[in-house]
């Protein structure tokens, strides 16, 4: 399973969670409530989690284009160069994209 596969699994564990929490407050039944507690917050450490993966990989994604772009560079090829700097920049949005979200508190 790959790292976007566990952050949708994440956000839709969150979901549940929050869904079941609200029911168990809505009867008065604490035990559902902490439940639903427990369930939203497994969703944001494996939502978390698979960010964390992201933004590694995204790290080794830019790392590799710098280097692929600084050797095109010094051996005259521009071609080398641009494809460097294109993984260069996807990398970097990479882990933009997954950078840690402000933690909710409930």
């Amino acid at each position: 399973m790959g790292n976007r596969d566990r952050k949708n699994e994440g956000k839709l564990e969150q979901v549940g969670g929050k869904i079941k929490g609200a029911v168990g407050s809505l009867v008065g039944n604490e035990r559902v409530r902490a439940e639903g507690d427990a369930q939203r917050l497994r969703g944001e450490e494996r939502e978390s989690d698979a960010k964390a993966a992201e933004r590694a990989e995204g790290a080794v994604e830019e790392i590799g284009g710098k280097i692929k772009n600084r050797v095109g560079a010094l051996v005259g090829d521009r071609r080398m160069q641009s494809e460097g700097r294109a993984k260069e920049i996807k990398g970097e949005e990479r882990q933009a994209e997954n950078r840690p979200s402000t933690p909710s508190i409930h």
